[in-house]
This record gives structure tokens, C-alpha cells and sequence, in this order.
């Protein structure tokens, strides 16, 4: 685990609890490009009443238009593993790396992503219980998310 991952993740992380601050699901990402986070986001559903602002949704919405070369040389990171809409929209730009924080309490398409990412899973007990207690607390509201 470098140095480099975990001040990212951290970045991350206060985006997650931004999200439960505001009501939402603790989930946060950041878009890294050159060292520099270009975007950040959180999962925003129930804040905008939104079907698709998943944290990695609102954070590359949050980046902005880039060039597709531009994607090429990003990483992004997440405090949860991706769903399957959010690893199409990684797939779609060519995220070549995706770095997240723990995959034990929800667990995306991984044997499919990758095949086409570097997938790094810093398996951050941070993150992981952040994420059981709010399953614990609103199990309603997290199936809802991940289309339960």
C-alpha cells in the first residue's frame, strides 16, 4: 500500500461522510490525474432523488468534459467496490486503474473489470465499517442503491 493511495483514499473517504452528512450513502470517489485530484464526488441518490449519482457517477460528472486521452492517464478511487454501472463508465473511458477501499460489504464485477483495469483493493477497515454500519442502520435504503 503506498503512501500515494492512502492520501487518495483519504480524499475519498471525506467525500463518503460528506454523503452521510447529507443524508446519503457513504460511498465517495476521486478522479487522480498527474497526481492531482480533477474530481471528486459522493454518492448523491437520495440528495438529488437521482437514479444514476452513484459516487463514481458524481464524480466523473464532477470532472468535467475530457478529452478520452485525458481518462487514460487517470486513476480512480472508491471507498467501495463499483457496481456494474459504475465499472461501464470506468470501461466506457479507459480508467486504467481503479483503486478501492474495500469490497467485503458490497462487491462489484471484479472478475470482469479486470480483465481490462488494474484493480488494486486496499482492503481499509475504515472503509468497510463505515459502510456495515450504515447497512446495518438503513439495510432499506442500501438495497435500493444496489438494485435490491
Amino acid at each position: 500500500m503506498t503512501a500515494k493511495h492512502l492520501k487518495f483514499m483519504a480524499a475519498a473517504l471525506a467525500e463518503a461522510r460528506k454523503g452521510l452528512k447529507e443524508g446519503g450513502i457513504p460511498i465517495g470517489s476521486v478522479l487522480v490525474k498527474g497526481g492531482k485530484i480533477i474530481g471528486r464526488g459522493h454518492n448523491r441518490r437520495v440528495q438529488k432523488r437521482s437514479a444514476i449519482l452513484h459516487a463514481e457517477m458524481d464524480c466523473l460528472e464532477n470532472a468535467g468534459r475530457l478529452k478520452a486521452a485525458d481518462y487514460r492517464d487517470c486513476v480512480i478511487y472508491s471507498t467501495l467496490s463499483p457496481c456494474s454501472m459504475c465499472t461501464g463508465a470506468i470501461l466506457l473511458y479507459k480508467i486504467p486503474v481503479v483503486v478501492i477501499g474495500e469490497n467485503k460489504t458490497f462487491k462489484g464485477p471484479e472478475s470482469y473489470s479486470k480483465k481490462f483495469v488494474k484493480l488494486i483493493n486496499l482492503d481499509l477497515s475504515e472503509c468497510r465499517q463505515l459502510m456495515a454500519d450504515f447497512i446495518k442502520t438503513s439495510p432499506k435504503l442500501w438495497n435500493e442503491d444496489i438494485g435490491e
